[in-house]
């Protein structure tokens, strides 16, 4: 039993030593809800919300699967306190960056699903650093047609622009 017990004190204690090397420690992102510009005024306007709600969700999956990212989690409410309107927050990095520090967040991503026709919409989405207040990546990715399985293509392409990103940064 007091081998046991040695065993497993000692396996806490090398992967506490593992975790707390700089090196290892996982990147804190928040992703902010996605907010929805449509300029079609279409009728059908509950499938781009219902396309709006589902791509944050989509998005930390596909960057879980990517890399050693930890998801910081800011609420709905913090994120509608801390924008004016729309497109506030795409134009005030400041104020994204005082959000993401407020959660402890090292990086903050923002998008837009950006509906100009019925035909396509871009997500328009934006990484910042919230150490320098800075925009470190600004992504557009066009999606042709409402289907899911383009929607879930976009934003694969989007995770992996934001780990390349991020990749660089760290020098991995």
């Amino acid at each position: 039993m007091i081998n046991f017990i040695q065993q497993r004190l000692c396996q806490v204690v090398c992967l506490w030593a593992v975790l707390s090397i700089p090196g290892y420690a996982a990147t804190r992102i928040a992703i902010l809800e996605f907010e929805l510009l449509d300029l079609t005024l279409a009728p059908r306007i509950q499938e781009e919300k219902q396309r709006a709600a589902s791509i944050k969700p989509m998005l930390q999956q596909v960057l879980k699967d990517q890399g050693d990212y930890q998801f910081v989690d800011i609420s709905s409410e913090a994120q509608k306190q801390a924008n004016q309107g729309v497109g506030y927050l795409f134009d005030h990095h400041d104020v994204v960056a005082e959000l993401g520090s407020q959660h402890q967040a090292e990086f903050v991503v923002m998008g837009r699903v950006h509906k100009a026709s019925h035909l396509f919409v871009y997500f328009l989405v934006q990484l910042v650093d919230v150490d320098t207040q800075r925009l470190v990546g600004n992504y557009v990715v066009e999606i042709k047609g409402p289907q899911k399985k383009l929607t879930i293509k976009g934003v694969e392409s989007v995770a992996r622009k934001i780990h390349k990103t991020l990749s660089s940064r760290s020098g991995n």
